[in-house]
Parts: structure tokens; sequence; C-alpha cells
């Protein structure tokens, strides 16, 4: 607590609202992070394959475009059935039972620590392609890098 203060009280969660284009900008990017990441490793492992393996990109490219389209409306779905708020964790207990709700819940937990661990990786592999002097200090950077994002999710409201 000495490091982040207290948490928020819930109450306050209305005042610490951010618009719908600020929103939409920055909670997207979970979705649009892991496609993209996806795509990447996809059309490296296609061009190692070298030419034989060409033809295959156009129908990733479209499975691809297909899932996040799915994603999009499964998420504006669930946005409408539970305006008040509502994860996977809620959604699954609500239509499918608790074992499906805790699944979901397991899932989510492993998301959030998958998603940094990746999106630190990535981001210390651009950097230290773009300033080859920090290759060495990569654990370093994605270590530090980790510790920051921990801190600022822990300055914020008490529920997620």
């Amino acid at each position: 607590m000495w490091l982040v203060g207290r948490p928020l009280p819930t109450a306050d969660a209305p005042h610490q609202a951010i618009g719908k284009a600020v929103g939409l900008a920055v909670f997207a990017s979970d979705a649009l992070s892991s496609t993209a990441y996806a795509t990447q490793e996809i059309l490296l492992v296609l061009a190692l394959a070298g030419t034989a393996a060409f033809h295959y990109v156009f129908p990733i490219s479209i499975a691809i475009v297909a899932l996040l389209t799915i994603v999009t409306i499964s998420y504006e779905q669930t946005i409408h059935a539970y305006p008040g708020g509502g994860g996977a964790y809620i959604v699954a207990r609500d239509n499918l039972g608790e074992m499906p709700a805790q699944i979901a819940g397991a899932a989510l937990l492993t998301d959030y620590i998958l998603t940094v661990a990746v999106s630190v990786s990535s981001g210390v592999a651009q950097l230290t392609s773009a300033y080859p002097v920090l290759y060495d200090h990569r654990v370093v950077l994605s270590v530090t890098l980790v510790i920051a994002i921990m801190v600022i999710n822990l300055r914020g409201v008490k529920e997620s």
C-alpha cells in the first residue's frame, strides 16, 4: 500500500470513467494486440517455409479477419446483454453454470499473465532491434517493464 496508496473505493469508479473514444483505444488493444502477435508469428513461419507455403497467406489472413469479426460481435452482444458490466466469469456463470464460470475465471487469469509476458517480450524485442546496445539488457528491461505494469495496475479500483 505504501507504494501505490489505498485502492480507490468502488463508489468513486464513476469519477474515474473515460469517454468512449478513449475507452475504445485503451480496451480494444487487448484483442487487437493478441491478433497482431499471432499474425506476425504465422507470417514468420510461412516466410521460413518459403514459397512452398506462400499460398497459405491469403486463407490465413481471411481466418484472422473472421476471428476478429467473431470477437467483435461477441463483445457487442455481451455489452448489450450486460449493460452494467459483466466479464467472462459473470456471463459464463449466468448462462452455463458454476464450473464453466470457474474455467473462464482461470482462463482470464492465465490471459492476464500471458498478455503482459507477450506484450513485454514483444516490446523489448522491438526496442532492442532499434537500439542494439540494449540487447544484453533485455531481461532487466523486461522485468522492469513488468514491475511498472504491476504498479500501474495496483493503483486502481477495488473491483475489476
